[in-house]
């Protein structure tokens, strides 16, 4: 599915999530996207001296963070890299909502029942799909124009959200449609994030985090916190219903002309 790097097994960083090259990943017309281009992970905040270390050693012309203002309350705002950009870009969050990040740290197994049992957590994750596809077209539209100016391309470039996997994960998928990258290697990729040293950490508000968490809770907690390509699957069908066809949606929608995909794409994918 993906050709393996030629620098060899990417790095575990400390204090940085789901962090990896998007590289390798092949298109219809059997190109590759190129390495050190296009990479992906959780939040910055709380990245290591030696983590930040690695990241500037990758030239990264701008990190787009996708976190909303009390994402970056709650974690801290990302690590400076010197000579990036920093574009914070807020996009829809699946747990928005009063109250909900409070019940979801400190609510007991029938608080957080009723708020997520029943298949309620799936459908709140299919719904914040749908709304990433129709309601943030602007900020998508926005970011494959930076990626595609002339002047001042946006790349190589780090996108992320808090867990990286849901608006960063969204935002990547659209950058490969658009770059032509196999439907499955996207499914692919995209279920990466629920490797176990991937995920996101979670913390209750007693302290408790990973198998230390109620089982139950846990169970109730799942849906959110996992990569389900269903919840991928349901952007992919709000493009079709929406706009007919995916080239329709980047040109229409999004207004990625022909001439700025074909850049996009000469920038990206490699022989």
């Amino acid at each position: 599915m993906r050709q393996s790097t030629p620098t060899g097994d990417e790095p575990e960083l400390t204090g940085v999530r789901n962090f990896r090259d998007v590289g390798g990943l092949p298109t219809e017309d059997g190109r590759h996207v190129r390495y050190g281009v296009l990479f992906r992970s959780g939040h910055l905040a709380h990245a290591s001296d030696e983590d930040t270390a690695f990241l500037e050693s990758l030239g990264l012309h701008t990190v787009f963070d996708f976190r909303n203002r009390d994402d970056i309350a709650l974690e801290g705002p990302d690590a400076v890299l010197a000579g990036t950009r920093n574009l914070n870009m807020p996009l829809s969050d699946p747990a928005e909502g009063a109250g909900f990040w409070h019940i979801v740290r400190d609510g007991d197994v029938e608080a957080l029942r009723e708020l997520l049992g029943d298949g309620k957590a799936a459908e709140r994750m299919a719904t914040a799909y749908r709304k990433l596809v129709l309601e943030r077209t602007e900020e998508h539209s926005r970011m494959l124009a930076e990626l595609t100016d002339t002047a001042d391309p946006a790349v190589p470039a780090l996108l992320h959200c808090a867990a990286g996997k849901d608006r960063a994960g969204t935002s990547i998928a659209i950058i490969l449609l658009a770059l032509g990258v196999e439907r499955s290697a996207i499914e692919a990729d995209y279920l990466e994030s629920n490797a176990r040293h991937r995920r996101y950490k979670v913390v209750r508000g007693d302290g408790s985090t990973g198998t230390e968490i109620d089982p139950a809770i846990r169970e109730l907690l799942s849906p959110l916190f996992e990569a389900r390509v269903e919840y991928l699957r349901t952007a992919f069908a709000t493009i079709e219903e929406k706009w007919g066809s995916v080239d329709r949606y980047l040109e229409e929608g999004l207004g990625l002309t022909p001439e700025r995909r074909a850049l996009l794409k000469d920038r990206m994918l490699t022989d």
